[in-house]
């Protein structure tokens, strides 16, 4: 057995059936096992992953799901020297897997390798925000995160201590990378293609409103919570430019609430607040070639402000702790 593909899922009925087929097309030749980690679906996901000879888990239903709880389910069943972690709504590439565990092999103190994530949704904002974003963690070569997944060396997460950090609701691979490289372990992504990912066809602003109810925008917070105090800590911070803008969104909303005291006329602070939003929501509509992506970039800032220090709150379990949960199905 060579490679562990975990699969994370949350009612994912109508993609998981085709990414467990992907996925045991990659392993044909490789050697491996499937394991399908469950948050607790309500759909056919469980039902249609018993179908196929696969490791099946399921979350214990007085647990939470988080984005981090998912992979460290699926980690904690795993038992290859390598860990490919995936949604239960993309395909895997046929041709990844070989590449990168020859670059796995050929680089001993590289812990994880990945691609790149093609986006197959384009019809709502944030996915199509999402493939326009410029960020360093999605160049090609060193990187500091895998976000979307990738293959790891189970030897540089069991140094690093766990997969991911069950209290997570987001960030969950960049709390990874900082680990891994804090224990001298580096991340590469080839420039070829990983997975293909199709995502929720929900739209942009319904997908906001999801993402605040289930807990996923306080995902920097909790990451924030988490490092405190930990040796960690200054590289987490150094890396994280969002804390920039959410200090700014913060100014920006507390000049709103202060410039109606403090103007002469109330009616005058008003109109400043009016203009000052409409300057902001006009520059990031002009960086983003499009009001529409502008006015959503503008309001996803505010739900990240607000979730931000709701995330830094909250209790927190020991994140290597066993995940209480059952076997659906078991392959062996």
């Amino acid at each position: 057995m060579t490679v562990s593909v975990i699969l994370k899922t949350l009612n994912e009925e109508e993609r998981i059936g085709a990414a467990i087929e992907s996925v045991l097309a990659a392993l044909d030749g490789i050697g491996g096992e499937v394991i399908v980690a469950d948050g607790g679906s309500r759909d056919r996901t469980l039902a249609i992953a018993a179908g196929y000879p696969i490791r099946v888990v399921q979350l214990d239903a007085a647990t939470a799901p988080s984005c981090g709880i998912g992979p460290q389910l699926g980690f904690q069943y795993s038992r290859a020297p390598f860990i490919c972690l995936m949604d239960g709504d993309m395909l895997l590439d046929p041709g990844f897997l070989p590449e990168a565990l020859a670059f796995l092999t050929a680089h001993p103190r590289i812990a994880g390798v990945t691609g790149h994530v093609e986006e197959m949704n384009d019809t709502s904002l944030e996915y199509v925000r999402r493939g326009r974003r410029i960020s360093p963690e999605n160049r090609t070569g060193a990187i500091d995160r895998m976000n979307g997944g990738g293959l790891y060396r189970r030897a540089a997460i069991e140094q690093a201590g766990y997969l991911s950090d069950r209290n997570l609701h987001g960030y969950e691979e960049f709390e990874l990378g900082v680990r891994l490289r804090m224990h001298g372990w580096g991340l590469h992504r080839l420039d070829r293609r990983f997975v293909r990912h199709f995502g929720h066809q929900l739209n942009a602003y319904a997908l906001l409103l999801r993402r605040w109810k289930s807990g996923y925008l306080r995902g920097i917070g909790e990451l924030l919570r988490a490092a405190l105090g930990q040796p960690q800590w200054r590289q987490l911070v150094a890396d994280l430019p969002e804390l920039k803008l959410w200090a700014g969104v913060y100014l920006w909303l507390a000049l709103i609430i202060a410039l109606p005291f403090a103007m002469p006329n109330a009616i005058i602070g008003l109109a400043v607040d009016a203009a000052l939003t409409a300057g902001i929501i006009g520059l990031m509509s002009m960086r983003q070639r499009s009001l529409s992506l502008g006015l959503y970039a503008v309001v996803a800032w505010l739900f990240h402000a607000a979730a931000l220090p709701l995330g830094f709150l909250q209790a927190r379990k020991a994140p290597d702790a066993w995940i209480e949960s059952r076997i659906v199905r078991d392959a062996s």
